[in-house]
């Protein structure tokens, strides 16, 4: 399938003034902590609005604002912030919905690192969360609370992929004047734009498809402009969680092939999942644009695509059957992330003390997998080679 044009002009022309650097087809890392001014009074103007021009690159720089200019574009977001992660994002856009003695609702088991925040910072200044399954808008009615001023989303989530419905939680919210945020990691902007569900503030990590390299640590946050320059003058620049020149730099770069890696990784999963379902080692394969998938009607209205990660449901009894299936694999390399050109494999039970594993809960005998550039023929001998380990 071809790029549509729009998306084709977003990646490759974008913000990329070319008469202003040489004509250089790639733009140039413009690798400076600071700009000089010739008058104090443009000085003046800058130290009086950083959000207005280049002062010191902690806050804005050039590299930086051709990636801003594209993402924002992406998401059909009015602007957009860089962060060095996605943790970092998800701090600063949380941050500057919340005070002490609000009350804010959270999908159940987030990212990790939003998790922590929730539990252990926020906790700290009187702000407290209330988990639901966010599968059910009911859920979400029934937690608010008259101090409630944010809902937090995840769709989909990147263990089990359960999904919310962007629309409904938008609309709910902005009855009661509340604000949103949607971690849209798993999808990108490519294959699902939140923003245009009515979601306030949307956040990925772009250490993973934007990058696309594994060799960058990276957080994206759009939404409207007023938001982002408030944003910017607090969280941002008093965290000192900006990006630098060289990341940005390679993010611009990853982007150049974000369609055409998303297309290769997705049609790889779906190759790979067609033959892990009909293994007899595999109970379940969790991706959310299977037909078997249980929301997947919700998936396809709010999707257009689903990328590389998906996670299976091993038939096992015993924790080292995981072990030695994951070490048995050779050409999957076991590692937390995803998004990059090299396939991954993460078992749940890394994360759960061995004496605590219990082969009833289906979520010990879970195992993450991410399909990365190899061919599926490749990939599916060695998946068929290592579920022979499982007794």
């Amino acid at each position: 399938m071809p790029i549509p044009e729009h998306l084709s002009h977003i990646i490759n022309e974008l913000r990329e003034d070319r008469e202003h650097y040489f004509n250089a087809v790639a733009p140039p890392i413009v690798q400076t902590s600071n700009f000089a001014f010739k008058t104090v009074s443009d000085l003046q103007k800058v130290f009086e609005d950083e959000y207005s021009d280049y002062l010191y690159s902690r806050g804005l720089h050039p590299t930086g604002d051709i990636l801003r200019k594209k993402m924002a574009a992406l998401d059909e977001a009015e602007d957009c912030l860089l962060f060095n992660s996605g943790a970092s994002a998800i701090f600063a856009a949380v941050l500057s919905c919340v005070q002490s003695g609000d009350h804010l609702i959270s999908v159940r088991k987030p990212y990790t690192w939003a998790q922590k925040m929730f539990d252990t910072v926020l906790s700290r200044f009187g702000v407290t969360t209330t988990y639901v399954d966010g599968r059910n808008i009911e859920n979400f009615e029934r937690a608010l609370k008259p101090n409630t001023k944010l809902i937090y989303l995840e769709s989909p989530n990147s263990w089990d992929f359960a999904l919310q419905d962007l629309g409904a939680v938008a609309q709910l919210a902005q009855s009661r004047n509340i604000l949103t945020i949607c971690d849209n990691s798993y999808c990108t902007p490519l294959y699902q734009k939140p923003i245009k569900h009515g979601i306030d503030l949307v956040l990925q990590s772009a250490t993973k498809y934007i990058g696309g390299h594994s060799d960058v640590v990276a957080g994206i946050l759009t939404g409207k402009q007023a938001a982002m320059k408030k944003i910017f003058d607090s969280e941002l620049l008093n965290m000192g969680n900006g990006i630098t020149p060289f990341h940005a730099w390679l993010l611009i770069r990853g982007l150049r092939t974000l369609p055409v890696r998303l297309k290769q990784v997705s049609q790889t999963a779906t190759e790979v999942i067609t033959f892990l379902k009909n293994h007899p080692k595999i109970e379940q394969v969790l991706y959310p644009l299977d037909p078997a998938f249980p929301q997947y009607a919700l998936a396809q209205r709010q999707m257009t695509g689903a990328g590389g990660l998906f996670t299976v449901v091993l038939q096992v009894t015993q924790r080292q059957e995981i072990v030695e299936f994951c070490e048995s694999l050779q050409h999957f390399l076991m590692a937390v992330s995803w998004g990059g050109h090299e396939s991954l494999a993460l078992p749940r039970c890394a994360a759960i003390k061995p004496e605590h594993f219990d082969p009833s809960h289906r979520e010990h005998r879970m195992v993450r997998l991410y399909t990365g550039l190899e061919e599926a023929e490749f990939l599916i001998k060695d998946l068929n080679e290592a579920l022979k380990m499982i007794q």
